[in-house]
């Protein structure tokens, strides 16, 4: 990426290249207005004490929206948690008895990348439906959106938020414009379907056999992902492992990368500690042909028996 000192924000000039990228990216998915915020809890605990209101989270959202809940929470104000069901999917009669004004409710949850059906939320929920859409860039069926910038490039700054007069105008000093960029560049990349996702996904159980497990059905993932456990070891072994291959697989959501924690989402969905430690989610960036599938399951296999050799 690219930047020069045309995107910086000038009080006392027209910020033409700015206000370009700004229509643009509102545009593109249809909204209004653009408000930049920090994707941390400190940012989302922001977003919140702007709404003051009564709001609705699902569990199932990012680290830094659950834990800004939680201190919206202590500081007086009512927050209903929508639970994730065993099978991973949200708690749909949760939703359609919320009275609430707002909620927060992405089109997919994290870790697992299950997919929600907002379209279905939104036929019982009156309310406005605020959604992460970095995972699938289809802002059709929420309300307002935001994106993790961390996710669509690589870098940490602030993310936006793409709204119709929800919040008010922003100061232009508030705008992280270095976000704005990296998110609009993310955004307007030509994107790969992915098609491998089944192949992989018979190779892998055939090469693992009753040491493979699926927590959620593969088939109510996002066509790039997948989600699986590996019985009787930690995820954060095979983890260390792979990376030395240049395969990168992940536990948890980027929020909770470097942490010792176990992915809070499966044990949302009641599962164990221990079993929550065995969870893994794989992401194809580009398609993978056979050969390079049968490369990456057959890595994955000898790591997972190295280790779990070392522990008997």
């Amino acid at each position: 990426m690219s930047l020069s000192n045309t995107l910086s924000i000038d009080p006392l000039n027209s910020n033409v290249e700015f206000e370009i990228l700004s229509k643009n990216l509102t545009s593109k998915f249809n909204f209004s207005s653009l408000h930049s915020f920090s994707f941390s809890k400190e940012g989302f605990l922001g977003l919140m004490l702007e709404l003051s209101v009564d709001i609705a989270v699902s569990v199932g959202e990012s680290e830094a929206v659950v834990k800004a809940a939680e201190l919206y929470e202590s500081l007086g104000f009512k927050v209903t948690y929508i639970n994730i069901l065993h099978d991973g999917t949200i708690d749909h009669k949760a939703i359609n008895s919320l009275k609430d004004e707002y909620l927060f409710l992405s089109s997919y949850i994290l870790d697992t990348f299950v997919k929600v059906d907002l379209k279905k939320v939104k036929e019982v929920f009156k309310g406005t439906v605020i959604s992460n859409i970095s995972a699938t860039l289809d802002a059709t069926d929420c309300d307002a959106t935001y994106f993790d910038v961390y996710k669509l490039s690589g870098y940490f700054t602030h993310s936006v938020l793409l709204h119709n007069e929800l919040l008010k105008e922003q100061n232009l000093a508030s705008i992280d414009t270095v976000g704005l960029k990296l998110i609009s560049d993310a955004v307007n990349k030509d994107i790969e379907l992915i098609s491998c996702k089944d192949e992989f996904i018979k190779i892998l159980a055939e090469t693992l056999k009753d040491d493979f497990i699926f927590f959620v059905d593969a088939d109510s993932t996002l066509k790039n992902v997948v989600h699986f456990g590996l019985k009787g070891i930690k995820a954060r072994e095979v983890i260390r492992n792979l990376s030395l291959s240049n395969i990168y697989v992940t536990n948890g959501e980027g929020c909770s990368l470097g942490l010792s924690r176990p992915s809070r989402i499966i044990k949302a969905m009641g599962y164990t500690e221990l079993q929550s430690r065995q969870a893994l989610s794989l992401s194809f960036c580009k398609n993978l042909s056979s050969d390079e599938i049968l490369d990456v399951v057959s890595k994955i296999g000898k790591s997972y028996r190295q280790i779990k050799a070392l522990h008997e």
